[in-house]
Formats: C-alpha cells, sequence, structure tokens
C-alpha cells in the first residue's frame, strides 16, 4: 500500500479514549456477531471493560470457546446467516459488531449482513469487519502485489470450498447500500500482542499513513467497540492501521498530521 493519495489520515478518533476508558456514549446493550472468533472474542473483552451489557451469537460448535465468559455474556448460539438467530440476539441491542467472515460457497458473509440489516433495531449502530480490499467509492490505491494476492487468494479459496472473498465484496456493498447507521472497519494485516492502543485511520488505501499494512488485532477489535459510540464514523469506511506502526509514527511526527480526511 505505497501508492499515492489525495487523502490524509485521521487521527481524531486516535485520541478518543484510552484502552480501557468509557466508550459506551449513548450505547448500552451490545451484540457481537461472530464472538468466538479471535477477532470477536476480543470485541467482546473490550466491550466488557467499558461496561457494555453484551449479547454474542456463533456458531454452536463454537460455544465452547467462549465458556470462560460464558456468566457475563449471552450467548446465541446458531449460524450467523439465520434471520431468527440474528433476530433474537440483536433484538434491544444499541449497537451490533459485525464479523463478515466468507465461510464456503454459499453467501455467508451476504446472508449474515442482510440479516443484522434487517432485524436491528432502528437506530442501531452497525459496525462491521472486512479487509482492506473493499472499496466504499473506488477510490482507494492499491499496489499491483496487493491485488494479485486478493486475486490468487480468492481463486485459490473459492476452488477448495472454504472462503469466498468475493461475498465479503458483495457483503459489504449491501452495508453501503442500506439506510442503516452503518460504519465498515477496514482492516490492514493483523498480528498478535499487547495493545498499541486506538489505530490510525483513513478514508483510503494508499494513504502514506496506512503503508506500514499491520494492527494488533486486539486494537482492531478495539477501533470496531469505539465506532459504536462515535457518530462521526457513521457511513464511513476507514482503513486502519496500529498507531505505533512505522508509517503511523512518520505521520504523527509531520506538521500536518491530524488533519481530517478528505
Amino acid at each position: 500500500m505505497h501508492g499515492n493519495s489525495n487523502s490524509n489520515s485521521n487521527s481524531n478518533s486516535n485520541d478518543a479514549t484510552s484502552t480501557h476508558g468509557d466508550l459506551r456514549g449513548a450505547v448500552r446493550r451490545l451484540c457481537v456477531v461472530g464472538a468466538s472468533g479471535k477477532l470477536g472474542r476480543y470485541m467482546v473483552e473490550h466491550a466488557l471493560d467499558a461496561g457494555y451489557e453484551v449479547v454474542g451469537v456463533c456458531r454452536e460448535k463454537s460455544v465452547h470457546k467462549l465458556a470462560d465468559l460464558a456468566d457475563r455474556i449471552t450467548i446465541h448460539p446458531g449460524q450467523t446467516d439465520d434471520p431468527t438467530v440474528i433476530a433474537r440476539a440483536v433484538a434491544g441491542c444499541d449497537a451490533v459488531l459485525t464479523v463478515l467472515v466468507p465461510w464456503g460457497v454459499h453467501d455467508y458473509a451476504s446472508g449474515t449482513a442482510d440479516a443484522v440489516i434487517e432485524h436491528a433495531d432502528a437506530g442501531a449502530r452497525l459496525v462491521f469487519s472486512c479487509g482492506w480490499h473493499i472499496s466504499k467509492d473506488g477510490k482507494d490505491r492499491y499496489s499491483r502485489r496487493f491485488l494479485a494476492g486478493v486475486w490468487v487468494a480468492a481463486r485459490l479459496a473459492r476452488l477448495a470450498r472454504v472462503v469466498d472473498i468475493d461475498d465479503q465484496v458483495r457483503a459489504c456493498r449491501r452495508v453501503f447500500t442500506s439506510d442503516t447507521r452503518w460504519t465498515v472497519v477496514r482492516g490492514s494485516d493483523l498480528e498478535e500482542g499487547e495493545s498499541e492502543g486506538l489505530p490510525v485511520w483513513s478514508r483510503h488505501v494508499g494513504d502514506p499513513v496506512l503503508a506500514s499494512n499491520l494492527v494488533r488485532r486486539t486494537d482492531f477489535a478495539l477501533f470496531m467497540v469505539a465506532a459504536a459510540s462515535d457518530d462521526s464514523l457513521v457511513h464511513e469506511a476507514p482503513a486502519i492501521v496500529g498507531r505505533r506502526s512505522v508509517s503511523a509514527r512518520a505521520h504523527a511526527a509531520t506538521p500536518t498530521a491530524g488533519s481530517p480526511s478528505a
């Protein structure tokens, strides 16, 4: 992601909260769809630390992964693209955080997005996760290497009938065209490790601030939780990078750091 971009990074949200500060705002009850996955578990933990009442949705075979949290959250077992399961889980929730995982070749991510959009309470904040390859307005600038990698990965995964990356693209397009209060958080490459704080974000891939292409998984989750109470992110698709990454620190050191995104 070393191409040029006319968009500047937005660091206003970076200082919006400490890692375990009060993120609630008007949100009190929050649902995590895909709660048993690595990203989902981090979201559940951050939300609990922030004082939310948390509801989780995960496939029945993965419920055991949440056993240590079972006395602190309400768990709804089932496929995340099942409208009946989603309708029960999101009822009464002020925010719904959804991991759009394109499992298989039967529109799992699209079905999940549809179910959340259809059944979430009116006015609820809907926050979805995906990768950098998603583009909201076509203004993102990708390197040839990145595009080639996505193309190869998508074709191999579909041939193996394991993942359909194009399904994630379709799911996000459905979100973008909905009239809900949505945010789509686009993550760079992920790594494990202690939190570095809320990531830096930009509206468009290709912004030099994103060049490091790396964020801690726990901080991706932290951004998702923070977005639930950040109205400035409504109808935005922020691309994020770790706040202590080389590119983010280089951007912070420049005189124009912190200017609003274009």
